[in-house]
């Protein structure tokens, strides 16, 4: 035992989809393009948000904040995946190994919260209309975005400092595509209780307390908007199952990749990233789509460009003639 605390691993080697070893670098076309559809969906969803005057409500801006997440948040693993899997490069140091644990996890967290604020947001709008206004403001929203940052920052950064005190002196073969904290403890040859229970106390605090917050927020918004006028009816539950749809897509795909760890390695790799990649890649999609002033705002955008791509292909002069 003395010998393991003496020759703890200060570096590690992700082994991502082992099984498709061979076929590594027609692997990463995928998640090229995965990480290309993120950056474009959400900065296009972004830059629509802010240029557009009527999307300068606490729901816009909610969803804004979503698409700045949800490309940080896909940054911080994969293009460190795509280097391992386009030039063998599978190597990380610890300090590395725990900063990408901490913002992937500090990012999927606020993530939730960003949800639950949606989900409020939304019932107070249908269920207390009047007073929207004087409830849903700018201090609301500062209010959120501390609580917010101390609740992930401090619950993450307290995980992630539990996961380096630990001894590393067997394998330091990650069999992960990124810093995931039970595949990095997994390693750990000292005791690990401590970690395995901060880990479901985690999930217990955000997951046992989102969810059960965000389920109360549509029953009673249900309740509601079933009493209400034909028309009414119809336009709250379009904007409601948007956000449901985006919701869903988050709990139920974190909910499959956590159940996914006693399977095989590769699986358990592959839903992990899902994890990370699907709602960051949906989620720009579904707004884009349902959601009538950004959707205009899109197709204004896409407009303005085509016409100005045809003007400069195109003299003056011939474009006349």
């Amino acid at each position: 035992h003395h010998e393991c605390w003496n020759s703890s691993h200060s570096s590690f080697v992700f082994r991502c989809f082992p099984e498709l070893h061979a076929q590594r670098r027609l692997l990463a076309l995928p998640f090229l393009l995965a990480l290309l559809s993120v950056l474009l969906g959400n900065s296009a969803l972004i830059h629509v948000i802010r240029r557009g005057e009527r999307l300068h409500g606490p729901m816009h801006l909610l969803i804004c904040m979503l698409c700045l997440v949800d490309i940080l948040v896909v940054m911080a693993i994969l293009p460190n995946m795509l280097l391992g899997l386009l030039l063998d490069r599978n190597g990380i140091s610890l300090a590395a190994c725990l900063t990408q644990m901490f913002f992937t996890h500090f990012l999927s967290s606020v993530e939730s919260t960003l949800l639950l604020a949606m989900a409020l947001d939304r019932f107070v709008a249908i269920c207390e209309p009047l007073r929207y206004g004087f409830i849903v403001d700018s201090c609301m929203l500062l209010r959120l975005l501390l609580f917010t940052l101390l609740r992930s920052g401090s619950i993450m950064a307290t995980l992630v400092a539990l996961a380096g005190s630990r001894q590393f002196c067997g394998s330091n073969v990650i069999q992960h595509c990124y810093c995931d904290h039970m595949a990095v403890v997994s390693l750990a040859c000292d005791s690990t209780d401590g970690n395995w229970r901060a880990g479901v106390a985690v999930i217990v605090f955000f997951v046992g307390l989102d969810i059960p917050v965000i389920v109360f927020s549509y029953v009673k918004i249900l309740r509601v908007v079933l009493r209400a006028a034909r028309e009414d009816r119809s336009k709250a539950f379009h904007t409601c199952s948007t956000h449901l749809m985006v919701i869903m897509c988050f709990y139920l795909v974190g909910s499959v990749a956590f159940l996914s760890r006693d399977l095989s390695s590769g699986i358990n790799a592959f839903m992990g990233v899902l994890y990370i990649l699907l709602p960051a890649t949906v989620n720009p999609i579904i707004y884009g789509i349902r959601t009538k002033e950004i959707r205009n705002g899109l197709l204004r955008l896409l407009r303005v460009r085509t016409r100005n791509g045809s003007e400069k292909t195109f003299p003056e002069g011939r474009r006349q003639s």
